[in-house]
């Protein structure tokens, strides 16, 4: 490990990137925690600093692969890939978009933590607590089932990929993003093959899109949203990235070209005000500034992954489950049957 934190940790002008290979050795010793806390801790700040090369972004892909469970469960699906440290000041519409993807037919994988740093906001774990679901305590058994039968699968990370778990406190006290806040979203636990990845800033686009590449999407899209998530924005356009076949394109989503363009209410977002905004939309009688929102993403991701012929079809498509409530249905079967196993452990 030392001679590795030699080469990245040279200073700006001194330190190089490691080649794949050398870095799939830095990272297993770390996922592993055959390195010392203070190696680590001095690793993850030298990568910061020199900013971490695609090679090295794939090799701590493929080490926190490799310590993970990963099941084959959503082979078609979609694996939506937020920030793992929350939200403060955006709805999180990924969640009730689940949903309407998942009536549509097309499946679902969500995963997050409790809160990480830098943001220390409002996560998923947080929502599914208040509505009798620790996720942290179900077998993957039970998960999975949910999954099968819902098309929904919820992963909680730190569990499925223990070493996330063992490196949270080192991550804890640095306070600031690693390269980890990256790989941990990639894990792909259900195996699926399109993928919406959110990213905060535009200038790592294109490191992100070969990643993707090298990660061998059939199809990702990658996501400057709402608070650095997948979430397109309603009130104002999104750039995006969408990688395909080795080759990436940008692209600027605009709500207002869909009829869609609302001005976003000002929130203080809770968890309880999450799951009370996602639960209106799905049955359809909350601002529709939210509801648009839900509209828009659930329409691009039914495209990204071939489900509608076009956005606009993925507009009506979103529409119809919401107002027939099957979106919101699923939900609630997904909810209950997960939150009634917690009960009958």
């Amino acid at each position: 490990m030392i001679a590795w934190l030699k080469e990245v940790g040279r200073g700006k002008r001194g330190a190089r990137d490691l080649t794949y290979e050398e870095c799939l050795q830095a990272a297993e010793e770390i996922m592993s925690l055959r390195a010392t806390p203070a190696q680590i801790g001095a690793f993850f700040i030298a990568e910061r600093i020199k900013m971490e090369s695609v090679e090295e972004l794939e090799a701590f892909v493929e080490a926190c692969r490799k310590t993970a469970h990963r099941e084959a469960l959503h082979p078609d699906g979609l694996d939506c890939a937020g920030p793992y440290d929350g939200r403060k000041k955006t709805f999180f519409a990924s969640f009730a978009c689940s949903f309407v993807l998942a009536a549509a037919g097309l499946p679902v994988t969500l995963h997050g933590t409790d809160s990480l740093p830098p943001k220390w906001g409002v996560t998923l774990h947080d929502m599914l607590k208040l509505v009798g679901i620790r996720p942290e305590e179900l077998p993957r058994e039970t998960l999975a089932a949910a999954a099968k039968r819902t098309g929904l699968l919820y992963v909680p990370a730190e569990q499925w990929c223990p070493p996330l778990k063992q490196l949270r406190p080192i991550r804890e006290q640095l306070g600031m993003r690693t390269v980890l806040n990256t790989a941990e979203k990639l894990i792909d636990y259900g195996h699926s093959p399109y993928l919406v990845f959110g990213v905060y800033h535009n200038t790592v686009f294109d490191r992100l899109a070969r990643l993707m590449t090298k990660l061998n999407y059939r199809k990702a899209l990658i996501v400057q949203g709402a608070e650095g998530s997948e979430d397109l924005f309603v009130d104002r356009p999104t750039r995006t990235y969408l990688v395909e076949q080795g080759n990436a394109s940008l692209q600027v989503v605009s709500p207002e070209a869909w009829g869609l363009d609302t001005p976003v209410p000002e929130v203080e977002w809770t968890a309880a005000l999450q799951i009370e905004t996602t639960e209106a939309v799905l049955r359809g009688d909350a601002d529709m500034a939210f509801i648009n929102q839900v509209l828009l993403n659930a329409a691009y991701r039914l495209h990204l992954a071939g489900r509608v012929g076009s956005v606009e079809e993925g507009l009506y498509t979103g529409k119809a489950l919401l107002e027939n409530r099957q979106a919101w249905s699923v939900y609630v079967e997904w909810r209950d049957l997960l939150a009634q196993s917690y009960v009958h452990r």
